[in-house]
């Protein structure tokens, strides 16, 4: 029987983290079960917003340290869903990592994952404790933590929840809160949580054109490899999607199939039965994203339009799978590891295009994108360029809220800035051409 550390370490290093722990899964499966309902969901998003910060290791060290810490206090000691925590919730966090029980405080630094050899795989490090302590001359210090420590767990929780608002997760940031007001209050404190920056990173329209333009020339120079990734950008885009609801994962293989066609109506639509807030959803499809599915699929030598229920994969491998579940098939789908690579690629392809062609400023943007702005793209376009009425994106995006929604519009400073150039101060003096 394997002994484990008092807290759960739920990160492995980055190299390990997307192979997925078994003790790890385990203790979440437990959490979700008789704790916390959405446990295993605020986990996964924990782990996308790591994978963000895996090119600068520094980075991915101490926020892996920090998540840990507070997702062991929201799961075992405080027993919340992080969608529920609220300013004065947080204090209590702050709290308890300024007098942590003892059993939590070690005295050496050590790895959280260690291999068992016994199993041949990776287990929480026994020895391991979420604080660390100081000694003095050989003998153990008691635990202090300063306010610039404390501070900076909360500019790292208040990042951690500006990501979580940006995936829709919750519409609140208590650690930011913090920050604001009283003990925390910082003068540096908007360099730190970004204030000024837009809440909704999307490309404009400008940057979404180099982005599509350099996917269909990937596509007619390298087709083989390259018609997959024009499909995956156009539907991503057309269809708001997140990663993870195109990618596969254990219990979801995405299929042709969930591209239906009502037989009462004639209109086609995409069918996501499972996404991360566990909600089903069918997103109304587009005459081009329509186009875009003809070509892929006559590009794989299907029919034009996929038959009720078929369940031909999404986006196939185009070399059989080393390791894992999928270890030596061919047409098994593209995991989220896989499809993040492949749109990273495309996007740095597209800001060097943008560059070359004097766009300084785009490419430096556009270098700062992530795959989930594809859907913020989408969903940006279509309310401010195309117009379409609030009530339908918030629909085909699955936002609970209208208000979600409503935060899409006009996104971007430059959109403000347009539409506030020629507001007029006397309507009726402008109508009758005064000075």
């Amino acid at each position: 029987m394997l002994t484990l550390p008092p807290a759960m370490p739920l990160f492995d290093a980055v190299d390990h983290l997307e192979d997925g722990n078994p003790t790890v899964n385990q203790y979440l499966a437990n959490v979700t079960l008789y704790r916390v309902s959405d446990a295993a969901l605020i986990y996964e998003y924990a782990v996308d917003w790591l994978l963000e910060q895996r090119f600068s290791d520094n980075n991915y060290k101490t926020y892996r340290s920090e998540l840990t810490t507070f997702l062991h206090w929201t799961f075992d000691v405080e027993e919340v869903s992080v969608s529920n925590i609220t300013r004065r919730v947080l204090i209590r966090y702050i709290d308890y990592c300024s007098q942590p029980p003892a059993e939590l405080v070690a005295y050496r630094n050590v790895a959280q994952f260690v291999v068992n050899k016994e199993i041949g795989e990776r287990v929480p490090n026994p020895q391991w404790r979420p604080f660390l302590g100081k000694k003095r001359e050989g003998l153990e210090l008691p635990y202090k933590i300063t306010d610039k420590a404390l501070k900076t767990k909360l500019a790292i929780l208040s990042s951690f929840f500006s990501y979580l608002i940006n995936e829709e997760y919750t519409e609140r940031n208590p650690a930011m809160m913090l920050m604001k007001n009283g003990r925390f209050k910082s003068g540096a404190q908007n360099l730190v949580m970004r204030e000024d920056d837009e809440e909704i990173r999307a490309f404009t329209e400008l940057q979404w054109s180099y982005v599509v333009s350099t996917a269909e020339q990937l596509a007619a120079s390298d087709p083989e490899q390259h018609e997959r990734t024009l499909f995956l950008v156009n539907l991503m885009y057309g269809c708001y999607l997140r990663i993870s609801e195109a990618a596969a994962r254990p219990g979801f293989s995405p299929a042709m199939g969930q591209f239906r066609r009502d037989s009462k109506t004639g209109v086609w639509g995409f069918h996501i039965p499972r996404s991360k807030g566990g909600k089903k959803r069918t997103v109304a499809v587009s005459n081009q994203l329509l186009k875009a599915l003809q070509r892929y699929r006559r590009f794989l030598g299907l029919s034009p339009l996929p038959a009720p229920n078929e369940d031909t994969p999404l986006f196939i491998r185009h070399r059989a799978a080393g390791r894992g579940r999928d270890a030596g098939l061919l047409n098994a789908n593209l995991g989220i590891r896989q499809l993040r690579e492949q749109i990273d690629k495309l996007f740095e392809l597209a800001a060097d295009a943008a560059e070359r062609d004097g766009q300084a400023q785009d490419a430096q943007e556009m270098r700062q994108m992530t795959p989930h702005s594809i859907r913020h793209t989408g969903i940006s376009h279509d309310i401010n360029l195309n117009q379409r009425p609030l009530s339908h994106v918030q629909a085909d995006a699955g936002h609970d809220s209208i208000d979600t929604t409503s935060q899409y519009l006009h996104t971007t400073r430059v959109e403000r800035h347009e539409s506030a150039a020629n507001k007029p101060l006397d309507h009726l003096a402008d109508a009758y051409g005064e000075s």
